[in-house]
């Protein structure tokens, strides 16, 4: 019988959809189940994304560009103008997503073997992009008592090696939600200039920015000119997950010339996400304004109401819609399989994202869930005190 690859059985699964056969039969036995483990918002996606889908006036869906629309490249760069990113259209390729767009990158950047540094926890996808390009991951430990800050710059030196052709940051971060400080991101140029890397930043959650913080793309660090790569997608900005199209913007020619290849061997991204994706760039601030007032209440219910749980620990988010909790029990994963197959209160439980599978060190996160913020605040009121009840029951409790 032939054996699959090495590459496929080190691809980790994912810690937010492996729960998703719990999930439905806890439905099909009857319960609600309330979803905190996806960043899936329930914001409307803006009426003028749709309308141009509707009003497609093509006779034949073609192929585009392989960078994109040339019009919808223009408007991803009028965009970033109107951010004070100075970016033209030349430095933008459209993708099938930020994920795409982070695999050109690390595709473009690194060869098999090499290593890229990513302060952890971080997006769980990141392991199976890397494993996909076979980068090694290098993680650097944040800690959940400060909120999940960028570690000193003494920290970083201690892992890079010969081997080292990049740092990954998500800013605002997934699963964490912390806005890294211009200071931050001057600190990180530092090192990327010293050592000669490339610093990739993955900006999606650009537009949620709370408590009068300000985000600050990596494009506009002063000196990163040539070694500051940005991923960006539709999806969150939007609320259009499954239009599938972001982008990958740098200054840096070769980066993108080499990109390109990758772009052309795929064809081309998606003529409809395209289409949604331009019309959606003439969206009214005022959007972004009640989006970002809604995510700050929704935050502030759960944040408040977790704290007051015995035992739960979880930061306030500066950013995105995701914090991470750390609970007072024996295994997060365990915890969260138990909370769909033995667990309901009312007819209803909760489906989490064990945090474990958002770190690349070994039986770290353990006891920590990441909670996407992206329901209505009655909904996560009720997932709290749903959590605040299994807690109290729950046999893998540690008092």
């Amino acid at each position: 019988m032939p054996r699959i690859s090495n590459k496929g059985i080190s691809m980790p699964e994912s810690p937010i959809r492996k729960l998703v056969p719990f999930a439905e039969t806890a439905k099909k036995e009857g319960k609600k189940v309330y979803h905190l483990n996806i960043g899936q918002p329930d914001i409307k996606t803006p009426e003028l994304a749709l309308e141009a889908i509707h009003n497609f006036p093509n006779k034949v869906v073609e192929y585009s560009h392989s960078a994109g629309f040339e019009s919808y490249r223009k408007g991803l760069a009028s965009y970033y103008q109107n951010l004070g990113i100075a970016v033209n259209h030349d430095e933008v390729i459209v993708t099938t997503g930020g994920s795409e767009a982070l695999l050109f990158a690390l595709n473009s950047c690194l060869d098999n073997g090499d290593e890229i540094i990513i302060p952890e926890p971080f997006y769980a996808n990141y392991n199976g992009f890397s494993t996909s390009a076979g980068v090694k991951v290098k993680p650097i430990a944040t800690s959940i008592e400060d909120g999940f800050a960028l570690p000193a710059i003494e920290e970083f030196e201690k892992l890079i090696t010969p081997d080292t052709k990049a740092i990954l940051i998500c800013n605002p971060g997934n699963p964490t939600g912390y806005l890294y400080s211009k200071e931050e991101l001057e600190t990180l140029r530092d090192i990327v200039i010293k050592h000669d890397l490339f610093l990739i930043a993955d900006e999606v959650y650009r537009e949620f920015a709370y408590d009068g913080h300000i985000h600050h793309s990596v494009l506009n660090i002063e000196g990163l000119e040539q070694n500051a790569i940005v991923i960006d997608s539709t999806s969150k900005r939007y609320s259009m997950c499954g239009i599938r199209v972001g982008c990958i913007v740098s200054k840096n020619i070769e980066v993108m010339a080499t990109a390109m290849k990758f772009a052309q061997a795929r064809l081309s991204p998606p003529t409809f996400g395209q289409v949604a994706g331009e019309a959606a760039l003439k969206t009214d601030v005022s959007y972004f304004e009640q989006v970002s007032a809604e995510y700050v209440s929704r935050r502030d219910v759960l944040v408040e109401g977790l704290n007051k749980i015995e035992g739960v620990i979880c930061p306030k988010p500066t950013g995105a819609f995701y914090a991470i909790a750390e609970l007072p029990v024996d295994n997060a994963d365990k915890f969260a399989q138990w909370l769909l197959e033995d667990f309901e209160l009312n007819g209803a439980t909760i489906m989490v994202a064990p945090a474990a599978g958002f770190y690349a060190t070994p039986n770290t996160g353990t006891k920590q869930v990441r909670i996407a913020y992206v329901l209505n605040k009655e909904a996560l009121q009720n997932a709290i005190d749903i959590l605040e009840a299994a807690l109290k029951v729950y046999p893998g409790r540690i008092l």
